[in-house]
């Protein structure tokens, strides 16, 4: 498969590849668009991405949009395919897109191309009579679609901004064969019997209520569940030498200034007032481990200290995300907050891993490995996260574990280990997360007492 690259170069890349997916769906996003366009010409276009296992593609119709429409788009995309399109890519400056995009009346790419400087070069992708904005990569001629579905419509805020407009988004998938295609479908449905949203309302173990989208409610049979795996919880990690403490679900904003989280997480923390004070419900429980690890003075002697903690947490996920157990507002996180020496980082991650290796193999979970690494918007020298980055990477080489790197995805204090499960269908979500964080300790000014009897912060 032919796959144009942003800087008009071609290259070979079969579907099973990751470049081959992306720009095979992202392809399909582009033919919807331009079918929707052709169909309903007074619709404005945002954006339409390649996702996991197919790709979407966000409009503003002046009509109630519902599923019904989709066997018409369906056929207006089978025309394009079969016209065989190429999709030339060229680049312009920011004046000559602004005009592009003003004629074509798309004020959502009006928007987007408002943020880039006049230095900038714009990237466009223009397949028969369509035009889009879009850094790609691409396949070569529409013709190599050769089987899709749409599959869904959701509301989705533009940019994800509860503030802004609600937009139409309709979601889909594509193949290229019908073979694969169907086999696709056939997994969507058994996944519908498997749903673990249905199947814990009918077995009583957990309910979702509107009164509270994203808060799971545990029932007495899922309690009985819940308690047996704390049960088992406990007594592993009792095991591995871990001690057991539990701190509060909300503290106060200089305790959430002081790590970071006010500055750089602050849109997914509940918040409210104490006493004329602001106060914010824990999105995570590692700064409370930091105030219980300063009670009292350190010493190299008591590391590694392995201490652990069932924290009740709270995020603000936007609403489209939600899913289930999956992915919620509320859960009780397994943590553990891990106080090393620089010597003790590589046995310690790799006891981490092991033990999550252990858990999940229990119940049976497959599962792969991400390094996620530095994001743009992060805390830290330079120096700091090379040595936690090479931790981690030289406690998976240890193990031997195979993984990816995921560029940019780390936590703006630190790299991290993803664990990302699969479920009975074949779809991955990520869990565990091993976490290597200088950043906090630092900003606690959380000492410990050296060999040489000098306080040392990390």
């Amino acid at each position: 498969m032919k796959i144009k690259m942003r800087d008009g170069s071609i290259q070979e890349a079969s579907f099973e590849e990751e470049l081959g997916k992306n720009a095979f769906w992202h392809t399909t996003a582009h033919i919807l668009a331009q079918a929707v366009k052709r169909l309903y010409p007074n619709t404005k276009c945002a954006i339409g991405p390649s996702i996991a296992d197919g790709f979407y593609y966000d409009f503003d119709f002046d009509f109630h949009f519902s599923e019904e429409y989709f066997p018409g788009i369906e056929a207006e995309m089978k025309k394009i395919v079969k016209e065989n399109l190429q999709l030339k890519h060229y680049t312009t400056d920011l004046r000559k897109a602004m005009q592009a995009m003003e004629e074509r009346d798309e004020p959502y790419k009006i928007e987007l191309l408002n943020e880039f400087s006049e230095k900038e070069e714009i990237s466009f992708y223009q397949q028969g009579e369509y035009l889009e904005m879009c850094a790609g990569p691409h396949v070569a001629y529409t013709s190599a679609i050769k089987a899709f579905k749409l599959l869904s419509v959701a509301g989705a805020y533009w940019r994800g901004n509860e503030k802004n407009k609600m937009l139409t988004r309709i979601y889909g998938t594509s193949f290229p064969s019908e073979d694969m295609l169907e086999e696709y479908l056939n997994r969507l449905e058994e996944a519908k019997k498997r749903d673990h949203r249905k199947l814990g309302k009918q077995l009583g173990l957990f309910a979702l209520f509107e009164e509270g989208p994203g808060f799971p409610f545990f029932l007495p049979k899922g309690l009985i569940l819940k308690n047996l795996l704390i049960d088992y919880w406990r007594r592993l990690h009792a095991k591995e030498g871990y001690v057991e403490i539990s701190t509060p679900i909300m503290l106060n904003r200089q305790l959430w200034e002081t790590s970071g989280h006010w500055e750089h997480y602050r849109d997914k923390m509940y918040t409210t007032l104490i006493d004329g004070k602001d106060f914010a419900i824990k999105p995570m429980s590692c700064p409370g481990g930091m105030l219980v690890y300063k009670m009292e003075p350190r010493s190299y002697r008591e590391f590694p200290m392995r201490i652990s903690e069932l924290g009740l947490v709270h995020r603000n996920e936007p609403s489209g995300t939600l899913h289930g157990l999956m992915r919620v507002r509320c859960c009780t996180q397994d943590d553990a907050h891990i106080f090393m020496t620089p010597e003790q980082i590589q046995d310690e991650i790799k006891g981490v891993v092991r033990l999550i290796n252990e858990v999940y193999s229990c119940f049976g979970f497959k599962y792969h490995v991400e390094l996620s690494t530095r994001p743009e918007n992060s805390i830290g020298s330079d120096e700091d996260w090379k040595m936690a980055t090479d931790g981690l990477k030289n406690a998976l080489n240890d193990l031997e574990l195979p993984y990816v790197v995921n560029e940019g995805d780390g936590a703006f204090y630190g790299p991290k280990i993803d664990f990302h499960l699969e479920d009975s269908i074949g779809r991955t979500w990520q869990c565990g997360t091993v976490q290597l964080d200088f950043q906090l300790p630092q900003r606690f000014g959380a000492e410990y007492i050296g060999e040489d009897g000098i306080n040392i912060v990390p």
